[in-house]
């Protein structure tokens, strides 16, 4: 089946009038892209800003528009012919408006399998010396007898392919020897809850502040045989809440954190809460411009820094108790 994509070029003004028309019209599905909006975005998820996509933002430069499509016939031509002219009505009726150029651009696109294409461009990643993540829908060969962690992403958070990831899970290859009790604040996918655990940690509790993390990991480990009685997966901000930090503090052997250094700096504060005496802090998502402000932080939490490792410009550190030594 061919289909039309329809994008009609606006302003971030004129998106909410444009927006109104359509719906007017018919139109109950449609996509907006606006610069503003990406913009107030991120000034109001700033704790994020070290993971923003550069090639996203120059994407997004200038950009204020609003997509649809139809499926390509005679009747989707008539409703172009429409749509430029109700377009040419707005400019009338709201002549002192900043409504953009409001022209309608066409591209062709093929029927495909939305849900499933983006498969093909997640392949089996070795990683570390013991490590091989597996997506979940393949069956790889494995003939150095690595350890599978099979993973389905669902489309959002971790895969394992970005280097601060990668670092965690060599650092849960050296600090997991058996039996240990694990917490993973931001745990995404799960990834680093169920590494741990198939390299035999008894117990993981993955905690995000995002609801769709806690189903994608329950049902990660899940595909890697592991039920709640050795992982628990929970939503909620431990910084904010301080119920839920109370209700998850204790003494853990393991606590994770691959997030951003502005959620690090503020959480190591609270991480000797979670420790054993023995135990260790491993975090990462650390860009090497904001390695000494998190190392500060870190040790000015009592901490001690046990390792530093950098893979291009992200840094993964471990920490334990200054006491613990």
């Amino acid at each position: 089946m061919q289909w039309l994509e329809l994008t009609i070029q606006t302003s971030s003004s004129g998106i909410d009038l444009v927006a109104e028309r359509l719906t007017v019209l018919g139109y109950d599905s449609f996509i907006i892209d606006d610069q503003a909006d990406f913009n107030d975005f991120l000034e109001h998820n700033k704790q994020y800003w070290d993971y923003v996509d550069e090639e996203l933002s120059q994407r997004m430069q200038g950009i204020s528009q609003i997509r649809l499509y139809l499926e390509d016939g005679p009747s989707a031509m008539e409703a172009v012919s429409e749509l430029r002219s109700q377009m040419h009505l707005l400019h009338s009726q709201y002549p002192k408006a900043d409504l953009g150029t409001l022209e309608i651009s066409l591209a062709n696109l093929q029927d495909e399998d939305w849900e499933n294409n983006w498969k093909q461009y997640y392949q089996p990643l070795p990683i570390g010396e013991k490590l091989l993540v597996v997506p979940q829908w393949l069956t790889p060969d494995n003939p150095d007898g690595r350890l599978p962690v099979l993973l389905d992403p669902g489309m959002i958070f971790g895969t394992g392919a970005h280097a601060s990831t990668q670092m965690c899970m060599i650092a849960l290859e050296q600090a997991v020897h058996g039996g240990e009790s694990v917490i993973d604040l931001g745990s995404g996918s799960g990834i680093l809850s169920i590494t741990a655990l198939l390299l035999g940690a008894s117990h993981a509790t993955g905690v995000d502040i995002d609801p769709k993390a806690e189903d994608i990991a329950r049902e990660n480990a899940s595909i890697n045989g592991l039920g709640p009685d050795r992982f628990t997966a929970v939503t909620g901000d431990v910084i904010a809440d301080q119920a839920m930090m109370d209700r998850l503090a204790g003494s853990y052997d393991l606590v994770l954190a691959n997030i951003v250094a502005d959620v690090i700096i503020p959480l190591s504060p609270l991480v000797p809460r979670f420790l054993k005496s023995d135990g260790l802090f491993i975090c990462s998502g650390i860009l090497e411009q904001r390695l000494e402000e998190v190392r500060s932080a870190i040790i000015e939490a009592g901490l001690k820094i046990v390792s530093v490792q950098m893979i291009e410009d992200w840094c993964q550190i471990t920490a334990c108790l200054a006491q613990g030594g």
